[in-house]
């Protein structure tokens, strides 16, 4: 066992969704095709323009503040962060030092609350791009894209009150879920919407109070590269301690080949920067009002929806957490059983659990398979709530079978059309009578002999291809469990 303990803070970067860029109307595109095509003098740096500051950016920042419990600061403005690198094109970047748009705050995590500093508001950089095959170090060349130079960018820093990888994978996890609920950002780390820094030192164990040497690991950019990272960087540094070495304070990359840091330059400290208030920009000041308004604007967090699914729906946990890991889903979901208090009425069916229960396993499994195969999302998705309400009723009364069930509600998925319309359209109506499935079933036994013999002879599986080749026979429409039943008595 360690004789250290891990201190960790996190440094979360998220491309906010606005129309146009923060101090220009430049588009904000996210996965333009070719370099440099939204762009303008402004976003460029070139001598003579100014910027103007984009009040939508401003809103969603404010907006994300009140979600995550921060006080929204009375004023705040803005400041040049000033420092050298290819794509930056001013040579700085506008961004908030001193008077921060929200500080404070905390997210619960698995009932610990880990506490934020500030969220700020600045631009983006714009995107090295070095030849096939090289690194930055060994390019003879770097080729630069700006579309990305002047995005708004929302910048959340945490307390060290983080202590593990995982802890710090499931702070980002629940972040990007609380971005999106906002519909502040898209927040997906893959393509670059949301990207992670995380501070890391260890201390001694027994001192509670003293801090390590910090290392900072840059641009991480998936849940998994996260918990990893901080889960190699804290046996690294372990190792450094255990053997009376100094750990450097650095900032560090991850590679995602070898699965570890790698050095990549000294750490530079605030004064690097010579922060300065930005002269071409007025302060904020009505932040108060805005926030009044903004706060009406809140959602229900993903936090308070799993705590009212698991006391309203009675669900498997894991079913809740799937369904309110995208809003849309969840929403969907709520409509649906909104929906199937009318079919209760209409079709005589008391229990209403079972039917929510039902809705949430097609909606988990057989409709996800289909928004997968056909490459989109609830949001296109032709069923309306009304019509699944009433396809999950006719599963529930067994007026289709459950392979039936499947070819409707690709159907209703492709068309749009009716449960009721489709089954009658395709006669998919499920078949109970037995006098006609009797006939099915004793042809069918008559065709698999082997079958017939394998299972007096004890295997048991031989029973369950009978009732396969009874339900191909009969195209799907007749009812398993009478079919169980009528080979059992056959077969007696």
């Amino acid at each position: 066992m360690s004789n250290y303990q891990p201190v960790i803070g996190l440094e979360i970067h998220s491309e906010l969704k606005t129309q146009s860029k923060m101090f220009c109307d430049c588009l904000n595109q996210s996965g333009i095709k070719g370099p440099n095509v939204n762009i303008c003098p402004i976003c460029l740096g070139h001598p003579g323009t100014l910027p103007a500051i984009n009040r939508t950016a401003v809103e969603l920042v404010v907006k994300a503040g009140l979600a995550l419990n921060c006080a929204i600061a009375k004023s705040a403005k803005f400041d040049r962060k000033n420092y050298f690198y290819p794509d930056l094109p001013k040579g700085y970047q506008i961004s908030q030092y001193n008077l921060p748009l929200a500080l404070g705050g905390w997210l619960d995590i698995n009932g610990k609350k880990i506490r934020l500093t500030r969220i700020h508001l600045e631009e983006d950089a714009g995107k090295l791009i070095h030849p096939k095959g090289t690194s930055p170090k060994n390019a003879r060349h770097s080729l630069v894209d700006f579309n990305r130079a002047g995005v708004p960018l929302m910048e959340l820093v945490t307390e060290p009150d983080i202590s593990s990888g995982e802890e710090a994978g499931k702070f980002c996890e629940e972040l990007q879920l609380i971005l999106r609920y906002l519909e502040i950002s898209e927040a997906n780390m893959e393509k670059g919407q949301m990207r992670c820094e995380v501070n890391i030192s260890l201390r001694p164990a027994e001192e509670k109070k003293k801090l390590g040497t910090k290392v900072e690991i840059k641009n991480l950019n998936s849940f998994r590269a996260v918990r990893r990272a901080i889960e190699y960087e804290i046996k690294r540094q372990s190792d450094l301690l255990e053997s009376v070495h100094k750990v450097v304070h650095e900032t560090r990359g991850w590679d995602e080949d070898k699965q570890k840091t790698f050095s990549q330059r000294s750490k530079e400290q605030a004064q690097d920067y010579r922060y300065f208030p930005e002269p071409d920009l007025p302060p904020l000041g009505n932040l108060v009002e805005m926030s009044g308004e903004l706060a009406k604007e809140i959602p229900e967090l993903p936090l308070a929806k799993r705590e009212r699914f698991v006391e309203e729906y009675k669900l498997p946990v894991n079913d809740i957490a799937t369904l309110t890991a995208n809003k849309g889903l969840a929403d969907y979901f709520e409509q649906v059983v909104s929906e199937l208090d009318t079919w209760l009425k209409i079709k005589s069916i008391k229990d209403k659990d079972k039917l929510v229960k039902l809705t949430a396993n097609y909606l988990l499994t057989e409709l996800q398979k289909l928004m997968l195969s056909r490459k989109t999302g609830i949001n296109k998705c032709q069923i309306s709530p009304e019509n699944f309400a009433e396809f999950i009723t006719m599963i529930e009364r067994k007026e289709i079978s459950s392979s039936a069930a499947q070819a409707v509600l690709k159907e209703m998925f492709d068309t749009g059309a009716d449960p009721s319309h489709v089954v009658e359209e395709k006669q998919l109506t499920q078949v109970s009578g037995r006098d006609e499935l009797s006939k099915i079933v004793k042809r069918v036994v008559g065709e698999n002999q082997k079958s017939v013999n394998d299972y007096k002879a004890g295997k048991g599986n031989a029973l369950q291809y009978l009732v396969g080749q009874t339900m191909k026979a009969s195209q799907g429409k007749a009812n398993p469990e009478v079919v169980r039943e009528i080979l059992m008595e056959m077969l007696r």
